[in-house]
Parts: structure tokens; sequence; C-alpha cells
């Protein structure tokens, strides 16, 4: 029996095989719904092969569907035709996992459950006694208390876990600068942002080196690649400025602003979820490729525990798709021996 997990996204797909096996694609779902059967069936048939599949997605909130329950239902409909046959399974936020049809029914429970599948599989990595668990990803970042290696979590939809600061809505490439700051320094001044979509956290941190240029990936503000090139004109029109007047230190002085504030966000998110807990955590487990904001932001708060990094203990490509393995992990655990 292979398991083969997937996590369909509103940006990108996920896959693992909770062997070792990791593998992100990036997909932007709201402008190529259509395309989502032929994309899955092209992520399953490049993956080790497998008999059995399982699901969870967060893409149902994708802006190409009128309503999550319409979201959901075409993301089974469209896993269903690139299963070709196998056996398939989605994720339910209880912790089991239902046949398509039943997931249908009770979409709003399959709606942004991956998270929950991560927290189950991160409290093995804990020490006993209250721990936290921080996922930060492309697009969001999952913040999840813990106590004895079992989740302490408030919210279970993406509203609710909002308003608890267990979601917090920034990742370290999608969201606009404008989202993070109002304000960047530049050069004598602090130069209020434009409210508009001239650049992201992706072109700040290819600046900074935290991501490595792309030539390739083109999901960008401006549909240009994510190179050091491209990412400092974004960030000069983030400004209304261009090359004539934005040069290269401009540009690293405002990505490290930007990365600044962005960490500040983490950790006032962070500081709402500990508030909850009555004690400070005794370890804290840190996943997603975007590691280096989380630790930014245990500075900021001065955290004095042990860090584990799911990127040190399983590897770069898991540690990024750390809830498409943590399901893997948990479906062929279910299935036994």
């Amino acid at each position: 029996m292979n398991w083969l997990s997937i996590d369909i996204g509103g940006a990108n797909i996920k896959v693992a095989d909770g062997k070792g096996f990791a593998a992100a694609y990036p997909f932007p779902l709201w402008k190529q719904a259509s395309s989502l059967t032929h994309e899955l069936r092209r992520v399953i048939s490049e993956s080790p092969p497998s008999d059995h599949l399982v699901a969870t997605m967060t893409g149902e909130l994708a802006d190409c569907f009128t309503t999550k329950e319409e979201g959901v239902l075409a993301i089974l409909d469209a896993l269903q035709e690139a299963a070709d046959g196998r056996h398939t399974r989605i994720y339910v936020n209880d912790g089991t996992m239902v046949t398509p049809l039943v997931a249908g029914r009770r979409h709003s429970e399959v709606a942004a459950a991956n998270w929950h599948a991560l927290a189950r599989f991160a409290g093995r990595f804990m020490e006993l006694g209250a721990a936290l668990l921080v996922d930060v990803g492309s697009t969001t970042c999952d913040i999840i208390p813990f106590r004895d290696g079992l989740p302490i979590h408030v919210g279970m939809t993406d509203t609710q876990r909002l308003i608890t600061g267990e979601l917090l809505y920034t990742g370290i490439e999608r969201s606009p600068l404008c989202a993070i700051t109002h304000h960047v320094p530049y050069r004598d001044h602090i130069c209020p942002l434009a409210q508009e979509f001239f650049a992201t956290t992706l072109d700040a941190y290819v600046l900074l080196g935290e991501i490595p240029e792309a030539s390739a990936n083109e999901c960008t503000a401006d549909g240009r690649p994510a190179t050091k090139a491209h990412a400092r004109s974004r960030l000069a029109r983030s400004i209304c400025a261009d090359s004539e007047h934005f040069n290269h230190r401009d540009a690293v002085a405002m990505a490290q602003s930007v990365a600044e504030s962005q960490a500040e966000l983490l950790t006032t998110a962070m500081e709402r979820v500990l508030q909850r807990i009555d004690e400070s955590p005794r370890s804290v487990v840190v996943s997603g490729h975007g590691e280096f904001l989380a630790r930014r932001s245990f500075q900021n708060y001065g955290l004095d525990c042990p860090i584990i990094s799911l990127r040190e203990q399983l590897g770069p490509s898991i540690s990024r798709c750390a809830t498409a393995h943590a399901l893997a992990s948990i479906a062929q655990e279910s299935a036994g021996p």
C-alpha cells in the first residue's frame, strides 16, 4: 500500500509520500481552475508510484469560486478525475479521513484542514508541557499552542483562527508590501508605500538572499521573473520610483525594513497565542520554507527554549511540504503494517 498525500492550495500544490519524497508545484488556482485536473495528474505522475491518495486543501478560498462549498466540490471533482481509480480519502479537521462523497457533504470541515494534520504530526517532536508549532509558508503562518504533545487550539475554521491569532495571513512570498507596513526608509526620509500591488515579500527576501533567485518563477506582482534585478524594480515602484532614483542600497534598506515589520507581525500573533498558555513554552517546532522569519520573531519575543526545526530533522523539501508529509505519515500509520 503506497500512499501519496496532496495538499491543494490556492497558489501551490504540495505532495509527499511520508517516506522521504516531497515536492511543491506553483499553481495559481484562481487563474487556472479549469486546469486543476490536468495539473493534479501531472503531479501524481511525477511522484513515486501510489495506489492510495489522501488529500487536504486550502484552495477552496480562491476567488474563482463563489463560496467555499463550491470550491471544495470543484477540487474534489478534479481530484477524483485525476485519481484514475485510485483509493482516495480526504482529511477532515476532526482527524478522520473520509471518501470524497462524504467530504462533499462535510465541506465546512474539509476546508482548510491541513493545519490540523500538521499539528497531529508535529506533537511527536515536542517536549512535555507547554509548546508551540509555528509553520511559515508562502502565504500564511500557522501558530498552534500545545500541551504534552497535543494541540490546544481554539479556532477550527480560518475565520476563527484569524480571530484567535492561530492563523496569520502573511507569508514570505505572496504578501503585498503595503499589507506588511505603511512606511519604509528611503535615503534620509521615511516614505509611505503606495497602496497598490506593486511588490510582494518575495521581492524583499530575494533581495536579502533569504529566498534564491528563480528566473523561471513568474508568480510575481508584475509577472516578471523572481530575480534580484526585477525585484529591485518592483520595490522601486512601491515608492513610485524607478532605477533612475532607486539603487541596490535603497532596495536592501527597504527589504530589511519589510522583513523587520513582518517579523513584528508574527511576534504579535505569537504573543496573543502564548497569552493563553499558563507557562512559557518548553519547546517550539518550526516548519515551512519561511523558517528564517520564524526565527527572527523568536528573537523578538525572547523565546528561551529548544527550537526543533523540521528542516533540520527531515530536510528542506519535507519542511516546505510539512502539511503534505504529515498527512502522508498519518495515512501510512493509520493503515498499519
